[in-house]
């Protein structure tokens, strides 16, 4: 993947579905590389969300890589329905997944990039055999289900553990944080060690959205790779 990082990546479930078009527009004018798309079922969540149309929908809009994060129950049952909907890369929950390795490998077989996810209880370790085989790995830094909560502070230790984790096994998959990322912490967070960060109220909940994502890609990029 050829990006500038660090990257800012809008998650559309803080958005007014009913002014999606609009909303992603601003997204556009901002030139913003990424579009997020949290998906949840109700089951491995508490919280639905959307399904492949309105990834569908949101792709129609904006020419931004389309990352979809799937928080669900049996995520190969969807793979390829997300893949057609227009989805660059799916990312899945460890948790989630009893054939993680296979599940990566049905992914890439849509033609598109794979992440794998971790809950903010789960430990690292469990995803080092993938690890040289993912292009991502998410790291949620809030319980997933719902937006708007608050960054768990812990997860600066687990991003420093998991840029170790790659340098140790030479990999070159992408860090990613999802939850609770604003304009007082995106900074700190890529210190740590993050590439990718998600904010969905943080950008859709601004009054002006081209400026509030100026302005988050800017405290991101201060931060970057400065902790060693």
């Amino acid at each position: 993947m050829d990006f500038t990082l660090p990257i800012l990546a809008p998650s559309i479930l803080a958005s007014d579905y009913t002014r999606l078009g609009e909303e992603i527009d601003k997204c556009n004018q901002a030139d913003i590389q990424w579009l997020h798309c949290d998906i949840m079922d109700g089951h491995f969540v508490p919280n639905i969300s959307y399904g492949p149309k309105l990834v569908k929908a949101a792709g129609s809009c904006t020419d931004a890589f389309l990352d979809v994060h799937l928080m669900i129950e049996n995520p190969d049952q969807y793979i390829e329905r997300f893949a057609d909907a227009g989805a660059d890369q799916i990312t899945v929950h460890q948790e989630a997944c009893p054939h993680l390795h296979r599940t990566i490998q049905n992914i890439h077989n849509q033609g598109i990039t794979a992440g794998v996810a971790i809950n903010p209880g789960t430990s690292l370790q469990t995803i080092e055999p993938v690890i040289n085989n993912v292009d991502l790995v998410l790291l949620m830094s809030v319980n997933p289900g719902f937006g708007g909560q608050s960054f768990i502070e812990n997860t600066y230790q687990r991003l420093q553990k998991m840029s170790a984790m790659r340098d140790e096994n030479g990999a070159g998959f992408l860090i990613e944080v999802d939850g609770g990322i604003n304009l007082d912490n995106i900074r700190k967070v890529t210190q740590y060690g993050a590439d990718v960060l998600v904010a969905g109220s943080a950008v859709f909940k601004a009054k002006n959205i081209p400026k509030r994502i100026e302005n988050l890609t800017q405290k991101a990029k201060l931060g970057k790779g400065t902790i060693a």
